[in-house]
């Protein structure tokens, strides 16, 4: 799939629920931070510098042992992209909010490079030079930092990346020097927010050196009882020590909220029942939701599929209808500018024409 293509399709392979854990991890996410020698950090070039880097890594990217590895790939400047676009590879998490709202470089002088399975994405003058992105369905954090380690590697080659003996990679903010990886999981968490154990978990969690973000990652707040769980600090760790901490915690997070589904089953099957067979009759029969009732509704649902409450639906269509409920992807889809009320009503009609023909075979 072409970058082109990929702004105007909801789906991306991230989505897949034929992965470890799906019940409970949306996504795995490695991120690496990188930055070319003897250049500014972003926030200090000129557009000058700017076009130097987009230049450099456009003619890394020719490399026939790139192309080999990821397939024929190219830097599309992000000014080359509507506004509506960009906001969609923001809501399809290939890209990040602050790479399309801050200014710094200007559009003009920002690269986007996006395999062809989406599986790798590269920002060029984010908030550092080369932002080295994979994203792999479920649980795989091991998988998605092998494929962004084997594009830096192959990217090196070419490119002189900024590094001290001493600490590492450097980096435009303090907490990614050293490794420059940033690992992080989505997790789906309803039965945790239900029985009101989530911010004691969530507390617990970044006492272990984690940090906890929202939906859209930094900055952001949570959505549909979705959290982003990844390292604090790069400096001084592995790059295995932080893949495998990560994972491990996960892992224990994971069990919290299976254990929380467990118990909400056993000590109140009706009103479980009842809540998710609401949200799924909604869902199919409403015509006009808003985006954050159209959140907390398909968390329920996708909640009663990973309890088996639920037969017909798949993880899978439930993330795509995540981005199909964004207002990004509503103003796409009709082709203008749209009120609220105009918004909860086309978002209510995709939802049930979606949902269209699938029954509760619970």
């Amino acid at each position: 799939m072409s970058l082109k293509e990929a702004v105007h399709n909801p789906y991306s392979p991230w989505m897949d629920h034929a992965a470890p854990e799906t019940d409970v991890v949306i996504s795995s996410r490695a991120r690496l931070a990188r930055n070319l020698a003897n250049f500014s950090f972003p926030h200090q070039m000129s557009p000058e510098a700017a076009e130097q880097v987009v230049h450099a890594v456009a003619l890394a990217l020719r490399d026939p042992e790139f192309s080999a590895r990821f397939g024929e790939v190219e830097l599309v400047r992000l000014a080359e992209l509507a506004p509506v676009e960009r906001w969609m590879l923001v809501e399809k998490h290939l890209i990040s909010p602050g790479f399309v709202t801050a200014e710094r470089t200007g559009h003009q002088h920002k690269g986007l490079v996006l395999s062809a399975d989406e599986r790798l994405s590269i920002m060029v003058n984010e908030e550092d030079h080369l932002r080295i992105q994979s994203l792999y369905p479920g649980l795989q954090l091991a998988a998605a930092a092998r494929l962004a380690d084997e594009a830096d590697g192959l990217l090196e080659k070419t490119l002189d990346f900024a590094f001290s003996d001493r600490i590492g990679y450097l980096t435009a903010c303090p907490t990614n020097v050293g490794t420059g990886l940033r690992a992080s999981v989505m997790l789906h968490l309803p039965a945790l927010v239900l029985l009101g154990r989530v911010k004691d978990i969530l507390t617990a969690v970044t006492r272990l050196g984690l940090t906890v973000r929202g939906l859209f990652g930094e900055g952001t707040e949570s959505a549909g009882h979705l959290f982003q769980l990844s390292n604090q600090v790069t400096l001084g760790h592995s790059e295995a020590d932080i893949v495998n901490n990560l994972e491990s915690i996960t892992r224990q997070v994971i069990d919290q909220e299976r254990t929380a589904r467990e118990q909400l089953q056993k000590q109140m099957p009706v009103v479980i029942r009842d809540r998710v067979s609401r949200a799924f009759g909604i869902l199919r029969h409403a015509y006009v939701l808003s985006s954050e009732e159209a959140m907390r509704l398909l968390s329920d649902v996708r909640l009663g599929v990973g309890m088996g409450l639920l037969k017909g639906l798949t993880p899978r269509l439930l993330s795509e209808l995540m981005v199909k409920t964004r207002s990004t992807y509503l103003v796409k889809t009709s082709g203008r500018q749209l009120s609220p009320p105009e918004r909860g009503e086309l978002r209510a009609t995709l939802v049930r024409q979606a949902l269209q023909g699938v029954k509760n075979n619970s």
